[in-house]
């Protein structure tokens, strides 16, 4: 028997892990052949404290100086590199102008407030973006890039190091409270302990009802993106993150090429996603209005799972219906930049400490829309 069972060995699941592995004995249970295969292994890699809702800043903030200074020996190198963030709004359109300015007010209360910069710097920062494609920019200059596996195995390596397990194509087809034990039963064999943290992903409201708990409303979005060549002869490296107010494409330097999405939020059965041909298009064909980039061949396509509640806001914290049973999901895309601070939220709740009054608004006990709810309100 162990001390804490931890659903999902996504980046979230494993920073819980992490930092329960202090306190007790940690099983991870994954249901893949290996951690991370899902979200995590499909983030567009960003750190950035100006994107979310307030409560998604704050934890991203509260995660900085884990990020910047992790502890001794949790990687090689470092998990933060600049980048930066260029926004655009596109002319003419009196919806993205409003939002522009409201996007520039939020912002100058950043840590490193957001400026509005002039056409020769978006030129010199990002040749490629047509100018008249737009009427105003502005630049996110803290935004960094993280290195995602080098978190994810960093927080993997620490629960191992500690005495814990990580167990693959774990996954789990019973949850069930008996004796005041948690037990699942998976494809990997039968698990016990105490306390459970379900940091299932997309899947977290399934695992949800596997123990009689109630689900929050999960809703899984598919997000596409895909990897061309940048422009023949120019060095793209340092560009900024390019994207859009309305929040329609956005393009990024990675590994030597291109990294494109169209920003599709669409909603999805959990499983293995796939990328869609017409995502694909549409991204295409937005970058071909607002840069002069000639997007001839797709080099490597993917989708990942991004999962939300109506609130967008994270689901984190103990169940009082279901003693030992802590979420940790709905982190909504931002699961690897905040993934410090919720790992630190969620043990605290599962090692039973008194809740801290500056995250009551992650709780599961928050009013929450059922997800038929939140789909009808959508249509109509």
């Amino acid at each position: 028997m162990r001390d804490f069972l931890i659903v999902g060995g996504g980046v979230a699941g494993a920073s819980a892990g992490y930092f329960l592995a202090e306190s007790g004995s940690v099983t991870l249970l994954e249901m893949e052949h290996a951690p991370g295969y899902h979200s995590t292994g499909r983030s567009a890699a960003l750190f950035s404290e100006y994107f979310g809702n307030q409560a998604v800043r704050a934890l991203t903030a509260a995660s900085r100086p884990f990020l910047t200074t992790p502890p001794p020996g949790f990687t090689d190198g470092p998990l933060l590199t600049p980048r930066g963030v260029l926004t655009l709004c596109p002319a003419g359109a009196v919806d993205a102008a409003e939002r522009f300015a409201e996007m520039l007010a939020d912002g100058l209360s950043a840590p490193t407030p957001v400026r509005e910069i002039d056409p020769d710097e978006v030129r010199r920062r990002c040749p490629i973006v047509r100018s008249r494609w737009y009427s105003r920019a502005m630049l996110k200059p803290a935004a960094m890039d993280i290195d995602v596996d080098a978190l994810h195995q960093g927080f993997l390596r620490g629960i191992r190091a500690r005495g814990g397990q990580v167990i693959t194509s774990a996954r789990v087809r019973g949850l069930s409270r008996r004796g005041g034990l948690w037990r699942a039963v998976t494809d990997a064999g039968e698990f016990a302990a105490p306390t459970v943290v379900n940091a299932a992903g997309a899947w977290a409201d399934e695992v949800a009802e596997l123990a009689g708990v109630r689900p929050v409303g999960l809703r899984p979005l598919r997000r596409t993106a895909f990897l061309t060549d940048p422009p023949g002869g120019v060095d793209a490296a340092r560009w900024p993150m390019v994207t859009d107010v309305a929040d329609t494409f956005y393009f990024k330097p990675e590994s030597g090429r291109l990294l494109i999405s169209p920003a599709d939020a669409t909603p999805m059965p959990p499983g293995d996603v796939r990328p869609d041909d017409l995502d694909i298009a549409i991204a295409v064909e937005r970058l071909h209005q607002a840069t002069t980039l000639e997007i001839r061949s797709v080099r490597h396509a993917w989708a990942g799972l991004r999962s939300a509640v109506a609130d967008e806001t994270p689901v984190v914290g103990g169940t009082p219906d279901a003693p030992g049973f802590v979420w940790l999901a709905a982190l909504s895309g931002y699961g690897v930049q905040t993934a410090p601070a919720v790992g630190r939220i969620a043990a605290a709740a599962a090692l039973r400490a008194p809740p801290d009054a500056a995250y009551a608004h992650l709780s599961p006990e928050r009013p929450l829309l059922d997800l038929r709810t939140w789909n009808d309100m959508e249509r109509l």
